[in-house]
């Protein structure tokens, strides 16, 4: 607000630049969704490395494809993660402890994991005379300790056990009343309580996932199974793991997956059907993404054929693994060292930790599926298993489509969000020249930022990009409207995908 002067004399006043920085926004953060061994439910969890994952959700399960998918992501340069856990019928162990003055305790999640627990109660608190409080030992059997000191039965005293528990525990939570006296001492000569044990109800990881765990009716209300990623604030790449009996992902999940991708400005990674045991089923299947995988959304990608590595819960027998953690965590290590505009695949987007492929590949198969939208991966000397494809499933040659390839699609969408939110501060302001004039300025500078890292085709900046925003864009009856118009455009950097080198013998020179 412009000063009003007063008296005689200096008056300072400071003048905004209009300067908005506009800060791009990550682009490999990874979503899995499905089956762990514990943690919570329904809520997305983000985890920075596998040990993260291995703390909270209890690392590799043999009923549990994202677990292993979690770890290729790690193994492969991934950074941060999301994880949503479903269960379908999960229980959560209970035990009651404290002989006369009983206190009911429940796992703070459900699953089989708390059939483990033990509990222990001490009187030596900071006032013997206090004959309210106690100290409380959890312990999970996987080398995990909660001690709680000087923890009350009164609802009035600040240490309140429920609330406690509620607030710092990630083992267990009390259910039900409390008694008025605190429990009785555990005998310290005895066994501690066991979950599983004397009045205790055991816990159980309940049977394997179904559709309805995912998109079933009333999830995207309650914001449950895929909708649970509601919760999150971003993600690029999202994994759903196989976790049917077949080894498989149903249609119906992939077309309601790739359909929130959509809406979130996010790529779905999918995996090969199990029954894709050769060149010609995959080549078959992939004449209709859709009815075959269930979608052939521009923000889906496949990759084929799965990956197989030693199970080091099978005495590391070699089985089959799905290949979207290792796919994410190859797109999470490229965009690290060269961008997100680079394509995720060529001999420096090696698979770490992978023993063989399932379907050996030739160049003349690898020709035939290309053309289609699927991304082989495959194995050459010197260099081990790699990625030799960068389509969307709308990749295929005869559709001609715009977002051909993966680099292409996840840049815009990079584009898209980093833009969306760095102009959240518009909302509101005059809508005249001196806004267009602060558009250019913060949208350009952040364009041209990114075209000297390299990421438009073009040799100067006109030709890289363009950011317009004037009254042109904007016309009387839109600002009536309160709307404003601002137009950005890219020049792609699509990946060398076909290299001719074509090769002529001179003759010698004849003397005239």
């Amino acid at each position: 607000m412009p000063i009003t002067p007063t008296y005689p004399g200096v008056y300072i006043e400071e003048i905004p630049s209009g300067v908005r920085t506009i800060t791009g926004v990550a682009t490999s953060v990874t979503a899995f969704i499905g089956r762990a061994l514990r943690g919570p439910v329904n809520e997305p969890t983000t985890i920075n490395s596998y040990s993260d994952f291995e703390r909270t959700f209890g690392g590799l399960w043999l009923d549990s494809a994202m677990s292993f998918a979690v770890r290729d992501f790690y193994l492969n340069g991934g950074s941060q993660a999301i994880i949503v856990r479903l269960h379908n019928g999960a229980t959560a162990a209970t035990v009651a402890v404290g002989g006369a003055n009983l206190i009911d305790f429940e796992a703070a999640n459900v699953g089989a994991w708390g059939n483990d627990l033990t509990v222990t109660i001490d009187h030596d608190t900071k006032d013997s005379a206090d004959t309210t409080l106690f100290n409380l030992t959890v312990e999970d059997g996987s080398g995990n300790i909660e001690k709680f000191l000087n923890v009350s039965v009164s609802a009035d005293n600040a240490r309140y056990v429920t609330n406690v528990l509620e607030q710092e525990s990630n083992l267990i939570k009390v259910t039900g009343a409390v008694p008025i006296e605190r429990p009785d001492l555990t005998d310290p000569n005895a066994d501690p309580v066991v979950g599983s044990g004397g009045t205790g109800a055991s816990g159980s990881d309940g049977s394997a996932l179904e559709d309805d765990q995912f998109n079933g009716a009333g999830l995207e209300t309650a914001k449950e199974g895929i909708y649970a990623l509601e919760n999150a604030d971003l993600f690029n790449l999202l994994c759903i793991p196989p976790y049917l009996s077949t080894g498989d992902v149903d249609t119906g999940v992939m077309a309601s997956a790739a359909v929130y991708c959509e809406g979130r400005r996010a790529m779905l990674l999918v995996d090969p059907r199990s029954s894709w045991n050769s060149k010609a089923s995959a080549k078959t299947d992939a004449a209709d993404f859709s009815a075959n995988i269930g979608t052939d959304s521009k923000n889906a990608a496949l990759f084929f054929p799965r990956l197989t590595k030693a199970n080091p819960l099978r005495d590391n027998q070699l089985e089959d693994f799905a290949p979207c953690g290792a796919v994410a965590g190859i797109m999470a290590r490229t965009d690290a060292q060269r961008g997100v505009w680079k394509a995720p695949a060529g001999l420096e987007a090696n698979l770490v930790g992978v023993s063989r492929l399932s379907v050996p590949l030739t160049d003349a198969e690898n020709g035939e599926l290309n053309p289609l939208g699927v991304n082989c991966l495959r194995a050459f000397p010197g260099s081990g298993r790699v990625i030799w494809g960068a389509r969307t499933l709308q990749g295929s040659d005869r559709l001609a489509s715009e977002w051909k390839y993966i680099p292409v699609r996840r840049m815009a969408l990079f584009l898209e969000e980093s833009l969306y939110r760095g102009t959240q501060w518009v909302v509101f302001e005059p809508n005249d020249e001196p806004l267009w004039a602060q558009i250019r300025l913060n949208l350009g500078a952040f364009m041209h930022n990114l075209f000297r890292q390299g990421a438009f085709q073009g040799k100067t900046p006109a030709e890289a990009y363009l950011v317009k925003c004037d009254k042109e864009t904007t016309t009387q009856n839109d600002i009536n409207l309160g709307i404003v118009n601002i137009v950005v455009g890219f020049a792609p950097l699509k990946p060398a995908e076909f290299v001719i080198i074509k090769i002529q013998q001179l003759a010698g020179q004849v003397e005239s």
